[in-house]
């Protein structure tokens, strides 16, 4: 009795711990009601500032879209002036390869770099700021409020809020690209794919009150049969939910192991992801 009388008393600490914390992060949460899930909730975005310094755009997703391509010297020297990302210190710093810090060890060439250095030739005069969050191996099932990923002991959606919170204080959000669905191409799994996705580009348009945020998703790699359960559920998206558009893999390669991207390829997408994300914007401000 002692034993777990101790036990209780040590999780109640460590829950007063946590929302310290998470006051200290966000001194101005406006709580409200999750309209999805019904659930209570906190809206942890920060009141927009009238003054915009930076078109921020969100790196969400599974391996692919943090990047496993590899790092050569080329890559590695990739950059433009007007292209910033936050990084693991929620700093503002030159955007390079790896954007995403999720596996250390096996981070690499992504689609994130090109995606922000393309959309920095789209308007010269405003700044890039790209916010990488996406997180390998993980399912969709975790981009939800309270998923966790227990390989990186993570917290995939509800830690992009965090970073979110941070980087919102110097931009406006204005898109949102995604690439995820390996861990969920299996036929079961797939079948309820789109349903998922959508109530995530939901919630994530209530998050920052803006329901018309463009959301690109993109095409597993068309080298795995398998992968193409996801593909078809993805083809349906813009039918589904106005302001979102699919990036098409055709055409780009795996790095030899049937899961990753290439960097070549990944290079690529990224433009490709750029390109339809121009295209949302065009149609959006007509």
């Amino acid at each position: 009795m002692n034993e777990l009388f101790i036990i209780s008393v040590k999780k109640i600490k460590i829950c007063i711990s946590v929302l310290m914390l998470l006051g200290s992060f966000f001194p101005s949460v406006v709580k409200a009601q999750d309209s999805i899930s019904g659930e209570k909730t906190n809206i942890v975005i920060h009141q927009l500032k009238k003054e915009k310094q930076m078109d921020l755009y969100l790196l969400i997703g599974q391996s692919n879209m943090a990047g496993r391509g590899s790092l050569t010297e080329a890559y590695e020297n990739l950059g433009n002036e007007n292209v910033l990302m936050l990084n693991k210190e929620n700093n503002w710093v030159p955007a390079k390869h790896p954007l995403h810090f999720d596996k250390p060890k096996v981070a690499g060439v992504g689609p994130g770099l090109s995606f922000g250095i393309a959309m920095a030739k789209k308007n010269r005069k405003h700044t890039i700021g790209l916010i990488p969050c996406a997180v390998g191996g993980t399912s969709i099932n975790v981009w939800q409020p309270g998923g966790y990923d227990k390989a990186t002991n993570t917290h995939p959606y509800d830690d992009m809020l965090l970073r979110l919170n941070e980087a919102i204080k110097n931009g406006t959000l204005k898109g949102v690209i995604w690439l995820q669905g390996e861990s969920d191409s299996s036929p079961e799994k797939a079948a309820t794919y789109l349903s998922k996705l959508e109530t995530l580009i939901q919630r994530l348009r209530q998050v920052v009150n803006n329901p018309s945020l463009p959301f690109v998703a993109g095409e597993l790699g068309q080298y795995k049969e398998e992968y193409q359960n996801i593909n078809k559920e993805l083809a349906q998206l813009p039918k589904s939910v106005a302001h979102t558009a699919v990036a098409t893999s055709e055409g780009l390669s795996d790095k030899g192991d049937q899961t990753h991207f290439d960097s070549r390829s990944a290079d690529e997408y990224g433009k490709r992801f750029a390109k339809k994300m121009k295209a949302l914007l065009k149609k959006k401000n007509r």
